[in-house]
């Protein structure tokens, strides 16, 4: 096993520069994460214009059309080969959801090592069909999705060609809550399935994050921004730069924490045995004295009996005189 693999997914926190993109891409490197995450797609290829208005005033985009929305957040097309090399320079891996065909084979293009299915597009079976049909390894979020939604999809995916399969356990708000993130699913996801599980997560800070990897989460998934205070479409809930090297260290040490179940004293433990409490001689006593409460004690260290005969030593007589600090063992009693 390894540790889990932390996606930084710029999305459209690029704020239409590539310099800036390029800069998340140093950043997302730098703070140790394994990979940056594109999305592929134009507003002409995700809606029509005038179709919708985001009417939902709990949104993030609220009064935002949708049309207009995507014009912001896309990654222009000829930014993703500048981006993908920044990423080999710096060697962490690229790669992109794509959102139809077109971009499936404009990624193929730049030889894009695996492929995402984003949420709102995990029904989309020729989409699907298209992903799988490169032979590449997919992650597949789960967000808005019933089981037998998940179930279809999964299928269509194997059936088309997909070998190495990842399924990510997503609410789809924006931000997400930990109450509603329910990261109980995905040992679950995983036992369904037979497959990689992670967590593409939404909630604010790395809390939701590191406790799934406890839940058997492989891969994490994490909006990503130089700065929440330079806006852009996603930044309110996404990471900043000390948070997502904090969010890389924490799950590698909760991963190396699961280890295997351990009862006993390990070697490691050894050198700390004398630290644990024992009986010894409070005050001098004399052979043949009885045993009492005024002149035995249970403290540390474990030099001597364990605490668990102390009771039953109460009334018993010395074998021989014990000066105070002796540990006291079985042959200095009758």
């Amino acid at each position: 096993m390894q540790t889990p693999f932390i996606i930084a997914e710029m999305s459209g926190n690029h704020n239409q520069s590539l310099e800036r993109a390029l800069s998340i891409v140093q950043a997302a490197a730098e703070a140790g994460a394994d990979a940056i995450k594109l999305q592929t797609y134009t507003a002409d290829t995700m809606t029509l214009k005038g179709v919708v208005k985001i009417e939902d005033k709990n949104s993030l985009w609220y009064g935002e059309e949708l049309y207009n929305l995507y014009e912001k957040a896309h990654t222009p097309w000829e930014w993703h080969k500048p981006i993908f090399e920044k990423a080999k320079e710096l060697g962490i891996m690229a790669f992109s959801s794509p959102f139809d065909a077109t971009a499936v084979d404009f990624l193929e293009e730049l030889n894009a090592p695996i492929y995402k299915i984003a949420s709102f597009e995990n029904t989309d079976h020729p989409l699907l069909k298209k992903v799988a049909n490169t032979g590449k390894p997919v992650i597949m979020s789960t967000g808005v999705s019933r089981l037998s939604d998940i179930t279809e999809s999964v299928e269509v995916l194997r059936a088309a060609g997909c070998k190495d399969l990842t399924l990510l356990k997503c609410t789809s708000t924006y931000p997400a809550t930990p109450e509603n993130t329910n990261i109980n699913t995905i040992p679950h996801l995983q036992k369904l399935f037979n497959c990689k599980v992670g967590l593409s997560d939404h909630t604010l800070g790395i809390g939701v994050a590191v406790a799934s990897v406890a839940l058997g989460a492989t891969v994490i998934e994490k909006h990503f921004t130089l700065s929440r205070a330079d806006g852009g479409v996603d930044s309110a809930f996404s990471l900043e730069p000390h948070e997502l090297k904090a969010l890389c260290e924490e799950t590698k040490r909760a991963f190396l924490s699961l280890g295997e179940i351990q009862y006993g004293i390990q070697d490691v433990e050894k050198n700390s045995k004398v630290f644990k409490r024992s009986i010894y001689v409070a005050e001098d006593i004399k052979e043949g004295e009885l045993f009492t409460a005024k002149n035995i004690r249970v403290i540390r260290p474990g030099h001597g009996l364990e605490p668990k005969y102390y009771e039953k030593l109460i009334g018993k007589r010395a074998q021989k005189s014990l000066e105070r600090g002796t540990p006291l063992q079985f042959d200095d009693i009758i």
